[in-house]
């Protein structure tokens, strides 16, 4: 049994974490859906974003310099303090909750749900009734940027994280979702903390609509 496991809690510091990715550039899903958004000037004149799971604001950052509203959601209490010292935050654009993804609540009427290398985090118990809160928030146009672990991920032995198989993430995308990323990545490498790992990696960007594709 790995460690960390008896408590169902992700076995990590989230501190030394933030410390090895601070300054780190927007994750290019969550560029991606911009570009999109811009191609199309879909958005009205006071764009509003869900960052779900933002950790010390790496994405939620890109989205206020382009003058998003947003609202930054994180389960970790320092990720929320780290965000709101950072001197490059608006804080007319940015509201921010402590909020673990079991709980979560969200808001209507939203252009964008961002989720980082944050989903697998949500409990599998919970991550049916996560994902359909993330598809009713959305205006019809929105989009969903993030990613989610592959089956043959290193960490997919742990039972309190959710992971997909491609036949499952189809599924999951297969209603009210025109799918612009697809993108799968599988390949020995590193955590930011040094820890030796095999990454099996979905990346998605996806735009919510009514009629099926």
């Amino acid at each position: 049994m790995e460690k960390g496991e008896k408590s169902q809690v992700f076995d990590r510091d989230w501190t030394a974490y933030y410390q090895a990715v601070a300054g780190r550039s927007p994750r290019p899903t969550l560029l991606t859906a911009l570009a999109r958004f811009e191609i199309e000037q879909s958005f009205n004149s006071n764009p509003f974003a869900i960052d779900l799971g933002c950790g010390d604001g790496r994405d939620t950052i890109e989205l206020l310099k382009r003058g998003w509203r947003v609202l930054a959601i994180d389960g970790q209490v320092d990720a929320i303090t780290r965000l709101r010292n950072r001197l490059d935050v608006d804080f007319k654009l940015l509201e921010t909750r402590v909020e673990r993804f079991e709980l979560v609540t969200l808001p209507d009427s939203v252009d964008l749900v961002n989720a980082s290398f944050s989903l697998p985090f949500c409990p599998p118990a919970n991550f049916s009734e996560l994902w359909e809160k993330i598809a009713t928030c959305l205006r019809e146009g929105g989009r969903f940027s993030g990613h989610f672990f592959g089956e043959r991920d290193s960490w997919a032995d742990r039972s309190y994280m959710t992971h997909v198989t491609r036949k499952q993430l189809t599924a999951l995308l297969q209603n009210c979702w025109k799918i612009e990323v697809f993108e799968e990545e599988e390949h020995l490498g590193t955590t930011p903390l040094g820890e030796e790992r095999y990454w099996h990696i979905f990346h998605i960007v996806a735009r919510k609509h009514l009629e099926k594709f």
